[in-house]
């Protein structure tokens, strides 16, 4: 009998856990210890007076598939809700203004002359930089670099600004300054390498891409009809419930031998393996009397706060003038310019995903992130909602009474790939080689969100469980 223990309870733990139950009847036993007292970690879907509030993640992307198929696996497949893409839009916030990004704009490339040349989201200085992008060299180099820096050496400062931070703050909850290219945009550093131009780059793929029929084009995003929560409680549910231990914070890590000691609050079991399903800063506080090296390594990856305020109104309480601005997913806010308020972004779920509020009642879904949230996070969840509210009254003009709110904070949540972040994985997985029975997962290494923590889940399972007999 192999035992593993999974430590930590949210979508990479439960993945994890979710791969070891299937192969509980070969010879797997395993243990989920959770320090909180439910299941899920940030994915927590929230209802009240009919609307769907997600306190975390509202959904997924859909073209990354590990989530999806998850869902298929624990047979709520048929409750996989694609996005309204058919009113997707996106606005940016520069000066006051709501801007709506361009039409074929893919993140920063703009694959459109005309919309390029008529938008309002770019000065003509800006617009000129963009339209000479396609004559960019092939450029190889050895060294990291900013998401800022490489957005800026192709399109300008502009762009950075008013996109590419915008777009990733809303993802990371961090800044393009500091962001790794290469690990948060790896495919245009490919394009780069090999074509030079971005933008010649991603016409040439759109040139050879199959002719999809409207039908068949997958939303960009996914989410469950009952909530993100819903595919953590389907997990959870399939889960033997002798193996989870909620409430059960684990105090102390010790590798012995071939065996590994977890230690609790209610005393010690030994396993054969451990995956920390953990941010990175808590597997390194377990593991400081195990490897030094890798204790370091794993505080080197940096984390950011974030905090997201749901509010809901009647619809009938809003002005026509308001209303005519509600439309599209949301906006984002711009990083430059006059912009000075706590909101990164905001959605409009009920226009994003159907189902989400009442007939005739609106919410919106507002974040703050980064060094706003970490500013915030001692404020009451009143302040909070208080500065929110203003400044929707100033973007929106909305002036109505929220039916509600709900603020939900989330300390040291947002995993930040910084420059070197690559190089750091890459020398966290030797050391993790050299530890024999230990596997790691999150979204502190290959990717932030809700797919790729289900897909690390899963292979920190593979990676321990046994070869199979003959």
């Amino acid at each position: 009998m192999t035992r593993i223990a999974v430590i930590g309870g949210g979508i990479a733990g439960l993945s994890a856990a979710f791969r070891l139950e299937q192969k509980r009847a070969g010879g797997v036993e395993y243990a989920l210890f959770e320090a909180s007292g439910r299941l899920g970690g940030v994915i927590r879907t929230e209802r009240q007076d009919g609307f769907i509030i997600e306190a975390g993640p509202d959904s997924f992307l859909s073209e990354k598939p590990w989530a999806a198929q998850l869902c298929r696996d624990l047979g709520i497949g048929s409750d996989l809700l694609s996005s309204r893409d058919h009113q997707r839009k996106t606005f940016i916030l520069v000066n006051d203004r709501l801007i709506e990004m361009p039409d074929g704009l893919m993140f920063m490339v703009p694959t459109k002359l005309w919309p390029l040349a008529t938008t309002s989201l770019f000065s003509l200085s800006a617009k000129l930089r963009a339209a000479q992008e396609r004559w960019s060299k092939p450029r190889e180099s050895g060294e990291d670099e900013s998401v800022a820096s490489f957005v800026t050496r192709h399109f300008g400062r502009e762009m950075v600004e008013r996109v590419a931070g915008p777009l990733l703050a809303g993802v990371y909850g961090g800044s393009a300054e500091k962001l790794s290219v290469r690990a948060v945009l790896p495919r245009f550093v490919t394009m780069e390498r090999e074509r030079g131009s971005l933008v010649r780059a991603m016409l040439e793929a759109r040139t050879k891409m199959p002719v999809a029929q409207p039908a068949a084009t997958p939303s960009l995003f996914t989410t469950l009809a009952g909530g993100m929560q819903q595919m953590t409680d389907a997990v959870a549910a399939k889960l033997a419930p002798a193996s989870i231990r909620l409430d059960s914070p684990v105090r102390t890590l010790r590798r012995a031998g071939t065996q590994w000691t977890v230690v609790t609050g209610a005393g010690e079991q030994a396993f054969d393996a451990v995956i920390l399903a953990l941010p990175a800063y808590a597997a390194a506080d377990l593991l400081g009397s195990t490897d030094s090296k890798l204790t370091g390594e794993l505080r080197g990856i940096a984390y950011n706060s974030s905090i997201t305020v749901a509010l809901a109104y009647d619809a009938a309480s809003i002005g026509a003038a308001t209303r005519a601005k509600i439309e599209g997913f949301g906006f984002l806010v711009s990083q430059g310019g006059a912009n000075k308020g706590k909101m990164l972004a905001c959605t409009y779920v009920q226009n994003k995903f159907a189902g989400r509020a009442p007939a005739g009642k609106l919410l919106f879904r507002c974040f703050i992130g980064g060094a706003a949230a970490t500013a915030s996070m001692q404020l009451s969840d009143e302040d909070l909602a208080s500065a929110i509210r203003g400044e929707l009254r100033q973007v929106l003009g909305l002036n109505a009474e929220p039916l509600f709110t709900r603020v939900f904070r989330w300390p040291q949540a947002m995993a930040q790939y910084e420059v070197g972040h690559l190089d750091r994985v890459a020398r966290i997985d030797q050391l993790v080689a050299q530890l024999p029975g230990l596997a790691l997962a999150g979204n502190a290494y290959r990717g932030i969100g809700v797919p790729d923590c289900v897909r690390e889940g899963a292979a920190a399972a593979d990676r321990l469980l046994p070869p199979p007999t003959k």
